[in-house]
């Protein structure tokens, strides 16, 4: 069967749309994708390709090498490909995925750059202050925004992992509140969450039940994508959460992303001396993995990498 690389491509990528995929993270595979749509031109290989051999393969590994000095530029392009394969040998183009046995550099981790916890109390009390000033849907918004933080900052929580959260994600014990993270290829784990994040909460959840029976919705993902009228689907996606830091970094005038918020909360369970393998754990990442960078910033500059739970802020 004759088929497009082009067209497929662009299957490939509406699919990871679907999938809930943020634009950035659809931008880049497009773009790893025309790195090696330019190396089959470059090669003079026609892009009506039906097959690709372990030649081309190792050939496509010293395109890499040559055109690229970062070894994570490198392995990004190759991971691209490799899932893109994937979706070609789900559809019986391929026999197999070539890129399987292709070896690539080992991951190089960049140091870690926190958000201050400065700014990390201006955010929260910028978030208090517009759930205080709205009313209605909008203040059901800033609500799930204030829980969007709690859930990154109080349990490290990638922006990944919100996507999926259910309101019975959210536990009660007896003193607090525990959030459990589900994936399909390993255990469910819980992370606790601090005792400022119940009053928050308990306001978010009577309020969206609430709106939910005004509209008369039935969903039960603890998050939600609405427009300024009304609730449009459970859920919210990783493009939802970037767009609620690009507003917040606007109008603060700060650097603060999801990761960078989620990078604080590391350093403030290794300031509240949390063990390593709990820590791992919570950040639901393999034994293997290593705090070493965490803890080699800490030395550098313990006064400035020192951070607290926000109610010892706002008592």
């Amino acid at each position: 069967m004759e088929w497009n690389l082009i067209d497929k491509q662009q299957e490939f990528l509406s699919l990871l749309q679907h999938q809930g995929k943020s634009f950035n993270t659809v931008k880049n595979y497009k773009a790893d994708l025309t790195c090696f749509n330019g190396f089959l031109i470059d090669k003079q290989q026609n892009l009506k390709m039906s097959f690709f051999t372990s030649t081309q393969v190792q050939e496509y590994s010293q395109y890499l090498d040559h055109k690229y000095g970062s070894p994570n530029s490198v392995r990004r392009r190759v991971q691209a490909l490799r899932l893109f394969f994937d979706f070609l040998l789900g559809q019986n183009l391929f026999p197999e995925n070539p890129l399987k046995k292709m070896a690539v550099s080992p991951k190089v981790l960049d140091n870690p750059d926190p958000s201050s916890l400065q700014d990390i109390i201006n955010v929260y009390d910028l978030l208090k202050r517009r759930v205080e000033k709205s009313e209605g849907l909008s203040q059901l918004v800033n609500a799930r925004n204030i829980i969007v933080f709690h859930l990154i900052y109080g349990a490290g929580l990638k922006v990944s992992d919100l996507a999926n959260l259910h309101l019975s994600s959210i536990l009660k014990d007896k003193k607090n509140y525990r959030v459990m993270v589900e994936h399909p290829k390993r255990d469910p784990y819980s992370v606790p969450l601090p005792s400022i994040f119940q009053k928050d909460f308990q306001f978010y959840e009577s309020r969206y039940k609430e709106i939910l029976g005004h509209q008369e919705l039935e969903l039960d993902e603890l998050l939600f994508n609405a427009n300024p009228y009304k609730i449009l689907s459970g859920g919210l996606s990783p493009r939802g959460t970037e767009l609620f830091f690009e507003e917040i970094r606007r109008e603060l005038k700060n650097l603060m992303t999801a990761k960078s918020l989620r990078q604080s909360c590391i350093f403030k369970w290794l300031n509240l001396n949390i063990n390593h393998a709990t820590i791992k754990e919570w950040l639901g990442v393999t034994p293997s993995y290593s705090l070493e960078l965490y803890l080699e910033e800490f030395k550098k500059d313990p006064i400035g990498k020192v951070f607290k739970d926000l109610e010892e802020e706002h008592a």
